[in-house]
């Protein structure tokens, strides 16, 4: 008698005999987060498995990248560290930097350099890459957010549908009775539960994952910026006030000898 009392209230009777009850739009909108929760479990397991692999050897590049002096050290010895987004950040304003220094050099004391023209590319560059990778890392996102967000709405939606059902049926039978209604909204709130058990593990997973890539972010950006400086430190041109002072005559008087040969020419 104890066992007949109590194996109803075990949550996998319970779930069988409310699926069993509920109505075909309910099943559909049970369907429907099923396949939602399927989606966010996926895009759990993928994120997690890509923000640790980008934690990991991030950690290797910035060791490896603290042993070096020339901020080119590591492209030249072709070292890689796949998985890391501060590396392709790296990359990224490397090849910029080099591009720069085979096609656009300044030959200082014998050693090529970059202009601030050329060296302003870089850092755009790197703003670039920065902003790739950030949105690298967001893809897949939007799934959770919706889990989250739209999990509880939907298996809602599937709910009140069920009461509704429910109480329609039972006015048209003249039969009000506990008995009569609790199948029906037994049936009815199925869909809240799945739809709680979609957005209750999407929500977890949602949270540390924006307060990861945010960190993640942050080192993308702090990164960029210290790597912009010591490119200008290692090959930007150095000139001192005389120097430029003498090239913007230089440049002054070429472009006014220009300007009277065009107008002797018209004339």
């Amino acid at each position: 008698m104890t066992h007949l009392t109590f194996t109803p209230l075990l949550a996998s009777g319970a779930l069988q005999f409310a699926f069993d009850k509920a109505t075909l739009e309910g099943k559909f909108v049970i369907f429907a987060l099923i396949t939602l929760s399927l989606f966010s479990w996926t895009v759990i397991i993928t994120k997690l498995r890509q923000l640790y692999i980008a934690r990991k050897w991030a950690k290797r590049f910035l060791a490896a990248y603290e042993s070096t002096r020339d901020p080119l050290d590591i492209r030249k010895k072709g070292e890689s560290f796949e998985g890391a987004p501060v590396y392709q950040l790296y990359l990224r304003g490397a090849d910029e930097l080099d591009y720069q220094l085979t096609h656009n050099p300044k030959l200082v004391n014998g050693e090529r350099r970059i202009s601030t023209g050329s060296f302003e590319a870089v850092k755009v560059t790197l703003e670039e890459a920065a902003s790739t990778q950030a949105l690298v890392l967001e893809k897949g996102m939007i799934v959770l957010s919706t889990a989250v967000s739209g999990g509880p709405f939907i298996g809602l939606l599937g709910t009140v549908w069920g009461v509704m059902d429910t109480f329609a049926g039972v006015a048209l039978a003249n039969a009000a009775s506990l008995t009569a209604m609790a199948p029906g909204v037994a049936g009815a709130l199925i869909t809240t539960v799945i739809g709680l058990l979609v957005a209750i593990p999407a929500m977890f997973a949602y949270n540390y994952m924006v307060t990861t890539l945010r960190a993640i972010t942050k080192e993308l950006d702090g990164f960029a910026s210290r790597f912009a400086i010591q490119i200008e430190h290692a090959y930007v041109e150095k000139r001192n006030l005389e120097e430029k002072i003498a090239d913007a005559i230089l440049r002054a008087d070429h472009q006014a000898h220009q300007v009277s040969a065009i107008v002797g020419a018209n004339i």
